[in-house]
């Protein structure tokens, strides 16, 4: 089995081996749960491998839609079953409730949970090797490498509060304090960032307000990201950020999906750093 197990890692099309056993050439119809993961298996030539996925992934034109049978806390459990998956792919413990639900229901499911850019470039490398996709996933996994390497310093330091939720207050998970700081930025709340739970990273109006960062960004996960009530709430007018409206909604795809966009939301962060730097 060892043949077998040299052609998993190179992500080779499966044949039989020294024994006469066949390889399975893994998964088949794969139902995708999370964003990332959905649009992963497109980039690296596995998209007839999925059967079905979430509501919120905007399937590129050149490819055939598929059915949509979730939300993302929520999934319609008939319409995956109707599917016939020999595997469901889902994100985080916010689908824990779901993984087990499908578990129960017979399904074969695979949970992933990166928090930081080390792990969000294994769980990639992961799921090409699952389709048998390893060589064209190590090419999408080098552009992403080359996508995210350290900026340049800036003229000067800019200090920025990242928000993933508003009630309450959320800052940022470690991979998006990983990307300020390669952005040449200063996470504000960097020391919370391997806090894997988001309950663990809650933080007080009065703490963002004595930071007084230079530049907020938001993306409340699941619903509209409003600017006017982050600038309007009591105290935050002594802000550096929001006296000069240097408070940006920002698209979840390029920040809260672990996944090859977060390259998409590098470059915008880069561009608002150099633009509060110099402003």
């Amino acid at each position: 089995m060892e043949l077998g197990a040299a052609r998993w890692q190179q992500g080779l099309r499966p044949g039989k081996d020294f024994d006469g056993d066949m390889i399975r050439d893994g998964p088949s119809r794969i139902v995708c749960l999370s964003v990332e993961v959905a649009d992963w298996l497109a980039r690296i030539g596995a998209w007839d491998r999925v059967a079905g996925v979430t509501a919120y992934y905007r399937v590129p034109e050149q490819l055939p839609l598929k059915p949509r049978v979730s939300g993302f806390s929520s999934a319609n459990l008939e319409a995956i079953l109707r599917l016939r998956p020999d595997l469901v792919i889902l994100f985080s413990d916010v689908q824990a409730d779901l993984a087990a639900q499908l578990v129960r229901r017979g399904c074969a499911v695979l949970v992933t949970n990166p928090r930081s850019l080390r792990e969000v470039e294994e769980t990639l490398g992961m799921l090409s090797r699952l389709v048998w996709k390893g060589v064209e996933g190590l090419h999408w996994l080098e552009e992403f490498r080359r996508r995210m390497q350290p900026c340049p310093p800036l003229p000067r330091p800019v200090r920025v509060y990242f928000e993933e939720w508003d009630e309450p207050l959320i800052s940022g998970i470690a991979w998006i304090s990983e990307m300020i700081e390669r952005a040449g930025g200063q996470d504000i709340f960097a020391a919370l960032r391997d806090r894997p739970r988001a309950a663990d990273r809650v933080v007080r109006p009065e703490q963002v307000r004595a930071a007084d960062p230079d530049l907020i960004l938001a993306s409340w996960c699941g619903k509209p990201t409003v600017v006017e009530q982050i600038l309007a709430r009591p105290g935050w007018e002594s802000i550096s950020a929001v006296r000069r409206r240097a408070v940006y909604a920002v698209d979840p795809e390029g920040f809260l999906q672990p996944g090859y966009r977060l390259v998409e939301g590098y470059a915008v962060l880069r561009r608002l750093l150099e633009q509060t730097a110099h402003g």
